[in-house]
């Protein structure tokens, strides 16, 4: 029984790689893995550092930044709960992986996670499933960002953050429009959608005042009218 091991309460159990193993799949993860808290603002993974852990994300918002010639960070994706961190068969880090909030991982050593790949082909299949549906996702939003609006972009962008929050039961009331904290700053949202900080806020503004979003206060955000932010996201 597997009860006892760190797979019993896990909250993504579900929706992360864990939810397609079997039983003997779950034990040979157990064997290996262990749960770390990480505090916002703390990194996880340094880029051209020693790839040496893999992770599944139980909670929280990472982001993955990379660094230009010049010197400048710019975030390249996001990870959410349920989400594979780090790279098997990677001899170094390609990203530097930072938590946008407070944050909790269920820890593998990469070494001995590639050990358990290599014994359980089924598992390597999904993960590499995995691997080929975030990628097209990145792909998707390379799509989006070359031939979308400034409109477009920012309703995408709230109904994807929307669509996380839904899942982990983030609402102001039972039944209620999903609420929930922005974990980026005006700034960082302008960087990944390729606009202007004025841009971003302009279109915020404009949400709002067409009574499609509230916001209540920080980076709080509430979606008061799901179906328009997505008209507005395909149809700016």
């Amino acid at each position: 029984m597997l009860s006892t091991t760190i797979c019993a309460d896990c909250a993504v159990r579900d929706e992360a790689l864990c939810g397609s193993l079997t039983n003997g799949e779950l034990a040979a993860l157990n064997t290996i893995g262990r749960r770390q808290a990480v505090c916002r603002g703390q990194t996880v993974i340094w880029a051209g550092d020693e790839s040496i852990i893999c992770a599944n994300l139980l909670s929280g918002v990472l982001k993955l930044v990379a660094s230009t010639q010049d010197g400048r960070e710019q975030i390249v994706g996001l990870l959410y709960a349920a989400d594979f961190v780090g790279q098997p068969y990677a001899g170094r880090a390609d990203f530097t992986i930072t938590a946008l909030t407070d944050s909790e991982l269920c820890i593998f050593p990469r070494a001995a996670f590639e050990r358990v790949l290599t014994d359980h082909a089924r598992m390597e299949r999904l993960l590499l499933q995995r691997t080929l549906a975030a990628l097209n996702v990145a792909r998707a939003r390379m799509l989006s960002l070359a031939r979308t609006s400034a409109a477009e972009k920012i309703a995408g962008f709230l109904m994807d953050m929307a669509s996380r929050a839904a899942s982990t039961g983030c609402r102001g009331t039972a039944g209620g429009p999903v609420t929930f904290d922005l974990p980026l700053s005006r700034g960082q949202i302008a960087d990944i959608l390729g606009l202007t900080i004025e841009t971003v806020s302009r279109q915020m503004t404009n949400l709002k005042s067409a009574g499609i979003i509230r916001l209540p206060g920080g980076r709080a955000i509430t979606i008061a009218d799901p179906s328009a932010l997505e008209a507005r996201a395909v149809a700016a």
